[in-house]
């Protein structure tokens, strides 16, 4: 089901791209950072990364980003370094105030403690894909630069193994993000 509401929006904006190329109104580029917390993980961490934001008409966009997170499961067992790229469509239904549903991969390392590479756990590298619900407010700060602030809830289901001891027992992958960051008008 969830395919083929991504599939949908896809569609719909390729449609609707030779329409909105005439009026679009704004291409932006920028930074991004952001507080993540996931409800397994040992602590609160950061992200960081960059978005790039077309504004195809007043009340669609669509949104890309590339970033970086890390967070460690089980006292420390499990590292888990991600590099998402995630695409995102938006809505704006006031010039302000945006919502959005996308999808993204999702390249991830499980970095293991070394006690567990001794006893045969590798480390390994694995690509997941996983979509997420935002919704945030993007202001002008001057007519070519934008401030935004979001919340992302984003859907995951990494593949933990299993470690002796019930170390990662119950670890979600499920997380949610604030994030804050500048669009440079292009």
């Amino acid at each position: 089901m969830l395919n083929k509401i991504i599939a949908g929006i896809v569609l719909g904006i390729l449609i609707l791209l030779p329409i909105s190329v005439r009026s679009q109104t704004s291409f932006y580029v920028g930074p991004h950072l952001g507080i993540q917390k996931t409800d397994g993980a040992d602590a609160t961490n950061y992200l960081v990364g960059g978005t790039l934001r077309l504004k195809l008409m007043p009340v669609i966009g669509v949104e890309g980003n590339i970033g970086y997170r890390q967070e460690k499961f089980g006292d420390g067992a499990v590292t888990v370094k991600s590099w998402p790229v995630t695409f995102t469509g938006l809505l704006y239904p006031i010039p302000v105030i945006y919502a959005g549903l996308g999808g993204g991969w999702y390249s991830t390392t499980f970095d293991y403690a070394d006690n567990f590479n001794d006893a045969g756990f590798d480390d390994e590298t694995s690509r997941e894909f996983g979509y997420h619900l935002v919704a945030g407010i993007e202001v002008p700060a001057s007519p070519k630069v934008h401030v935004f602030g979001d919340v992302r809830f984003v859907f995951l289901e990494y593949d933990f193994k299993d470690l002796p001891g019930a170390v990662l027992d119950g670890a979600d992958s499920d997380f949610y993000s604030i994030n804050v960051g500048l669009l440079f008008q292009l």
